[in-house]
Order: structure tokens, then sequence, then C-alpha cells
């Protein structure tokens, strides 16, 4: 365990300036005043960050409406009169998803004025622990910085990379592209070629690896590449992009050396979703002594303190695991430790659960089968049930559901936690408390099942 740093308090305008108004930023400027601290905070563009703007909320929102495609599609299976095939009103569900966004920003507006803190449009720059600068030159002296900027999607280093798109560009979508290329085979790309799958594109997704979410449990993703061949999507593994082509106004894609191997033909659109980047560049970080890592990441220690003292970060910007619910976390337990008087506060990163909304969706808390037999080696027990959702069974289809549970030891204690199917998304929260709560699977039989459901399968298995 790194030693804990906290700060001598400075003579200062604010006891705290925050740069960068998302999730983890606005998290920790409304803890901090909540305790008392005057804080400002810095922010050029739209509070929420990635997540409201163009990452959680809008794709929530995307997915919900694909799902419902999904849906009346199944209603026709099982006997709806649909007499004319529905369609989707592109323009109409994008206004609906900005008005929802905008009142998010206008609560945010709101709370930022009740809780006395104050805003500046702007960006900041460190000149030293103590001293922000502002984008129209105002020195600001603060006790403690909140690094919280984010991290922003990125091209890959290849030939033609510019006539592909990065996953914020698919919010600027006002109608279904015909055939879409998808490059990267992590969450973001599954979850956009789920989405405009489900909207009427046809998708296929090149990955330079074997097998799609490399992170995750190889059984359960395995079931989540049959469910989506099953929706339509074209997987091409081990298919590492390195050239995009301008062919007459429309998308060749090269890989492995070769033209486009067996997948004739042009795409309407290329996405990349080839990871992200920490937004450090022209912060003044370097000069005022913070260490950054290789990917211009901001390393912290486990407290959320940088390599200079007074100065703190939380969220994208770190590398840490880049989930909202995380960075938000981080930010309130540092706040607690620096203004709540709680000295021992700092976030538990491990056994956090989180959700890949595929179709269907695929939640995840604790080890994989491989993290755990690499732990535990020959005490790892595993536990699956693989069935079809009633819905899906009830209109013939095939997409299927697949539970798992990783257990360890002679009790048998939960280590992992994966769910593959139709409301995973829901059903994972209340059984990531208990596994955090050291859960075995003996009480997890003793626990008497909701019938009919798919969540009842977690206690029976």
């Amino acid at each position: 365990m790194s030693q804990r740093r906290d700060p001598t308090p400075v003579q200062a305008d604010f006891d705290l300036v925050v740069i960068g108004g998302g999730s983890g930023g606005l998290a920790g400027a409304f803890r901090a005043a909540g305790h008392g601290a005057r804080v400002a905070l810095l922010e050029p563009g739209e509070f929420g960050g990635t997540c409201v703007n163009l990452g959680c909320v809008p794709k929530k929102a995307m997915w919900l409406a694909a799902d419902l495609a999904g849906r009346i599609a199944l209603a026709a299976d099982l006997g709806f009169d649909l007499a004319l095939p529905p369609t989707l009103d592109w323009e109409a569900l994008v206004a609906h998803r900005q008005r929802y966004i905008g009142n998010i920003h206008a609560s945010y507006r709101r709370r930022l004025d009740e809780a006395g803190i104050v805003t500046m449009p702007c960006r900041g720059r460190l000149l030293d622990a103590h001293t922000v600068q502002t984008g129209d030159g105002v020195q600001l002296r603060a006790g403690r910085v909140l690094l919280a900027t984010g991290a922003h999607a990125q091209r890959p280093s290849i030939p033609g990379a510019g006539l592909g798109g990065v996953s914020d560009d698919f919010f600027d979508l006002r109608h279904a592209p015909g055939r879409v290329a998808l490059v990267g085979g992590g969450y973001i790309a599954v979850e956009l070629a789920g989405v405009l799958q489900g909207l009427g594109s046809k998708v296929e997704i090149f990955a330079r690896g074997p097998r799609l979410l490399s992170q995750m449990d190889g059984q359960v993703v395995a079931q989540l590449q049959e469910d989506m061949r099953a929706h339509g999507v074209r997987l091409h593994l081990e298919a590492s992009v390195h050239a995009l082509e301008d062919e007459d106004g429309r998308v060749r894609v090269r890989h492995k050396g070769g033209l486009d191997g067996t997948v004739p033909g042009t795409f309407d659109m290329a996405l990349f979703a080839t990871g992200r980047r920490a937004n450090t560049d022209d912060l003044g970080l370097e000069q005022a002594g913070v260490r950054l890592g290789e990917r211009g990441q901001v390393l912290v220690d486990e407290w959320e303190n940088t390599s200079v003292e007074g100065v703190h970060a939380v969220g994208d910007v770190t590398g840490k695991l880049a989930l909202t619910p995380v960075a938000i976390a981080a930010a309130r337990k540092l706040m607690d430790r620096l203004f709540g008087g709680q000295a021992d506060a700092r976030l538990d990163y491990e056994q956090i659960a989180t959700v890949v909304f595929s179709h269907p969706p695929l939640g995840t808390v604790g080890l994989t089968e491989e993290q755990a037999r690499e732990r535990h080696g020959d005490a790892v027990r595993v536990y699956t049930s693989g069935f079809r959702p009633m819905l899906q069974a009830l209109a013939d289809a095939p997409r299927r559901s697949l539970f798992k549970l990783v257990c360890v030891g002679e009790q048998e204690r939960v280590v992992g936690l994966h769910l593959l199917g139709d409301a995973a998304d829901e059903i994972l929260q209340g059984f990531a408390v208990a596994v955090k709560m050291g859960v075995t699977r003996q009480q997890l039989l003793d626990t008497v099942a909701i019938h009919p459901t798919s969540a009842e399968e977690v206690v029976l298995m």
C-alpha cells in the first residue's frame, strides 16, 4: 500500500478547483461542497462529460430503441397482427434522446447553483500544485486540485483512417447506414454492432483477436458471439485491419494483408472502436511534476493521489476502470477523505460489477473462470445454466442465455458471476451486493427462487 499524503492547507481562493465537468468532476465538486468546501469547477463544454453526452446515456437510449425493434418482431411471431411493418423515425428518436439529455444538463446547472459551486466555462491548466490558470488567463489559487478531464476516442495510425469515424460519430447519425464496418473487439464495438443491426443496418465486426471482449469470461463471450451471429452480425476474428480505402465514396476494408478477405464489396460507413486516450494534453501536468503513464494517463495511487501533493485525479483520465459509477464513487470517497474527516475513505476497486449493453446484455462481477483458475488453481468450481428465456422460447427465437457461477474453496464462495441474457443488466445489481459480501453457492441455493424468471437460474445452479 502506498503512503497516503494529505497536503498541508494553503491560503487559497478555493479549497478545491476541479478541472473537468464530467461524471467524476461533478461528483467530486458536489461532495466537497457538501462538506463545506469552497469549490470552483472548470468545464468548457456541456456538463456530464462522455457519459451524458457521447456515452452511457445516449447509448442506452439507442439500445432501448433497438431492443424495442426486436420485441416488435417477436410480437409478430407470437401472433400480434402488425398490419403495417413499423418504421423508425430516427429524427424523432434523436429528438427524444436529446431532450432527455437537455434535462440532465438543466438539473446539473440547478444543483451547481444550489450548492454554491462556482462554474467557469473554460479549460484549466496547472501552473503549479496550487495554481490553476483558466483559458481566459485568470489564475485561481487552489488548496487542492482534482483532475477529471476524461478520455477521448482515437483512430489507429493506419492508411485511410480518416475515412472512418469513431464511436462519437455514431450519435450524429440521422438514419441507419446500409452496411457498416466496425473495427474493434471491445465493449464499444459490441454495443454499437447490436444497436445498428437492430435498427436496420447490416453490421460486420473486424477484431484483431481470436474473440470479442478479451477481458471477459471466455465461455460466456462464446455464447454472446453465437447470439450476435443469430442476430445477423457478421464477425471477422483475427482480422487486424491495416487500411481503409475510398472506392467511389464508399469504404473498403483491408485486413491481414489481403483485400477484405472473404467479404466482397464496400461499406457505407466504417467506425473505429479501438480504444480511448486520456485527455491530458495542454494541462500543464508534466511541467507541474504530475507523472503520466505511457498512454498519457495520470498515474495515481489507491488514494487517487498523483505524484504531486495536493493534486488528485479520478475517472477515465487515470486509465483505471473506465466506468462512470467508478469515477463517481472514487471522487466521492476522495472528497470524504479530504474534506469530510474520513481518514480511511477510498474506493475498493475489487468486484466492481459492469454490463456490456449487447443484444442480449452481458453482466459481470468478480473473476472470470480463467482469472480464478490462475489465482486459485484446482480450488475453482464452475456452475452454468444455459437456457432460452421464456419470451424467446415462446416465439421459437434462437437467442440463448448463459448464466455462470465461479466458486472457490470448500465453502464454494462465489468469486465471479457472469450473466448473458435478457434483463441481465437489471438482475446483476442485487447479486453484485451478495458477491461483494462473500456469498457462497449454498447460500444462493438456500434462497427460494422467483418463478418463472431468468433470475431464478442464479439460485438454482
